[in-house]
């Protein structure tokens, strides 16, 4: 049975659920009508952090131009350009039992494509929710409604899956980030 997580709840992944080494994360979101003229293409993606919660080799940010971390144990499934439809609009499957032991935290966020440009941003965007498969069972272990508590931000991180002595943790984050993609990246340490 699938448990609904509420803003900042963390929860154990790995010691409640013995042999789950493989999740996906699915995101998916709504756009609203609005009355710009540019489509809203928005793209998830995976910060593969240390204890510091900074990237330490550029090949493990995981995002729509770079789909897999170095050895497959973070694969992202595609770019959704549209939003379109019900689901999951986008995912990232993860492999815990092949993560290098200096990832400590993945981050995953959702960043709008060209956001200033189009004049677009997260008080546009509506119904989002991240929600946790076993790769294995294909059952779904939680979910999280991000609800709709973002306005002039054009960047989310959604929730964070950490290690805890030798099991994973999911924690509920779903907070707004200005700069987009570019300052989500210097964020972790990466060079933009």
């Amino acid at each position: 049975m699938s448990i609904s997580l509420s803003k900042g709840q963390r929860i154990d992944l790995t010691k409640t659920n013995p042999g789950l080494t493989k999740v996906i994360v699915g995101l998916g979101w709504d756009t609203n009508k609005y009355a710009g003229s540019q489509d809203f293409d928005l793209d998830a993606c995976a910060f593969l952090a240390n204890k510091s919660s900074q990237v330490v080799n550029e090949e493990e940010f995981v995002f729509y131009n770079n789909l897999k971390s170095p050895n497959g144990a973070v694969e992202h499934t595609g770019d959704n350009r549209t939003g379109a439809g019900d689901g999951d609009d986008e995912q990232i499957a993860v492999d815990f039992s092949l993560l290098p032991d200096h990832v400590e935290k993945i981050g995953i966020s959702v960043t709008i494509h060209d956001a200033d440009a189009r004049g677009q941003n997260f008080g546009q965007v509506s119904n989002a929710f991240v929600r946790l498969i076993d790769a294995e069972t294909n059952e779904e272990v939680l979910r999280y409604d991000l609800g709709e508590d973002f306005s002039i931000e054009t960047a989310v991180v959604v929730c964070e899956l950490y290690k805890h002595g030798n099991d994973w943790k999911f924690n509920a984050i779903g907070s707004g980030f200005s700069g987009g993609l570019a300052d989500l990246c210097r964020n972790y340490g990466l060079s933009v």
